[in-house]
């Protein structure tokens, strides 16, 4: 590891531990997941320099016409690929849409890539990372992987025996972190965790849930050994998303 991705990393893992706003939706799930208010980057964006995130993860259109919401506030994960929610599951697959090198550009602390494990695309996929990956080493830039088991040969998306495989994948493909969906249990996620050996594990804040439920799986997902999350509709999606934001890091920074 360079220094130069060592001092990125910092940024992002700060104390041992992650916190992440990710605003990736309006790609990824379309206008659905917004309302008049946080359909504006510009909210959004707020919530990530106030809220004490350690990254803010977002697709290059929304990091080049908002750099000056967000830059020297929140360090940047740009996403190098992606897709939208129209093409169906079975056959599903997130094309590179940026480069290493334009993270560089917009001043990034690391980049972010979805790997769809047991897509029909799978092998496409571990191709690009690879590519991606091997780019990485050249400009110290730390990845992060999206890890999520779907396609037409998973059954079952969150088995935990799947989600420990495909976080396995992010360590044997070379990533710093990896972000999975949670299990359902501290037990079960002790499992992904042990997978991921020195690749660390976040937790996907997955679809909108109430705050008390919210905040009970952070800690399940903490005390299993995560060290933190890459939440968005949890945050941006609630009434009030910098109390929100402030419970979550209490939860992960403990304090």
């Amino acid at each position: 590891m360079s220094a130069e991705h060592k001092k990125r990393l910092s940024r992002i893992i700060r104390d041992g531990r992650v916190m992440l706003l990710a605003m990736d939706q309006g790609l990824e799930h379309g206008p659905r997941d917004f309302n008049a208010k946080n359909i504006n980057p510009e909210y959004v964006l707020d919530i990530a320099c106030k809220g004490g995130f350690t990254g803010l993860a977002i697709q290059k259109g929304i990091a080049y016409h908002y750099k000056e919401n967000y830059s020297g506030k929140v360090p940047l994960i740009l996403k190098l690929n992606g897709r939208t929610n129209i093409v169906p599951k079975e056959s599903i697959y997130s094309s590179q849409v940026a480069t290493v090198k334009e993270a560089v550009k917009l001043d990034a602390d690391a980049i972010g890539y979805t790997l769809y494990v047991g897509s029909p695309h799978e092998a496409q996929m571990f191709h690009d990372f690879g590519m991606i990956r091997a780019e990485c080493e050249e400009y110290g830039m730390p990845s992060i992987v999206w890890a999520y088991p779907r396609g037409q040969y998973v059954k079952d998306e969150k088995d935990p025996a799947v989600v420990a495989y495909a976080a396995r994948c992010a360590l044997e493909l070379g990533a710093d972190i990896v972000k999975v969906n949670y299990t359902g249990s501290t037990e079960s996620f002790k499992q992904v965790v042990a997978a991921a050996q020195r690749c660390k594990v976040i937790s996907a804040g997955g679809s909108k849930q109430t705050d008390a439920e919210f905040i009970a799986k952070a800690k399940e997902v903490m005390d299993a050994g995560a060290i933190g999350f890459a939440v968005g509709r949890n945050v941006w999606q609630n009434e009030h998303p910098l109390e929100m934001a402030a419970k979550l890091k209490k939860v992960v920074f403990g304090r």
